[in-house]
């Protein structure tokens, strides 16, 4: 009975002390051969060196690990200049970089790569118009409104100048 009774603990311990390469694979999870691939709920994880341990990740798709175009990279430069001088709107530095010649879509990804706070430029043009001449509130707004802002943008530019 002694025997039978190790055995089943023995066997218990066995189960629960599995190797992590049985367990289910899980992206940050440890694996044991690096370059292994499992398929995890329609997620393909790879195992990879992570400092000295090894552990799933998650596979980049095609899409993240295409490299920016020359064209890309440019309108992104061009983009950052231009808003380290004066502010823009989202669309109008778009409209700035095809003025410059880039595709609609370079210029699209130049303003939407480098992040800009749209709610910031405005509080600086809003300011700018105001350091040149008088307006209104709603005169303020419908300026920067003309200028690409959206009408939250605006509104919160001219909020910040404390124009009321």
């Amino acid at each position: 009975m002694k025997k039978i009774l190790i055995a089943l603990v023995i066997s218990g311990l066995t189960i629960v002390n599995q190797p992590s390469s049985f367990a289910a694979a899980k992206a940050g999870g440890k694996c044991s051969k690096v370059g292994a691939t499992k398929e995890v709920k329609g997620v393909k994880l790879t195992c990879a060196k992570s400092g000295s341990k090894l552990k799933w990740s998650k596979e980049k798709s095609i899409a993240t690990t295409i490299k920016d175009t020359v064209n890309q990279i440019n309108a992104k430069r061009q983009a950052s200049t231009y808003l380290s001088f004066a502010p823009f709107s989202r669309t109008g530095l778009i409209a700035q970089l095809e003025f410059e010649g880039f595709s609609n879509s370079d210029a699209t990804y130049g303003a939407d790569s480098i992040k800009a706070n749209w709610k910031e430029q405005a509080v600086k043009a809003a300011k700018n118009y105001l350091d040149l001449t008088a307006f209104s509130r709603s005169g303020l707004i419908e300026q920067l409104e003309y200028e690409g802002y959206t009408t939250e943008e605006a509104t919160y530019g001219v909020d910040k100048t404390g124009l009321e």
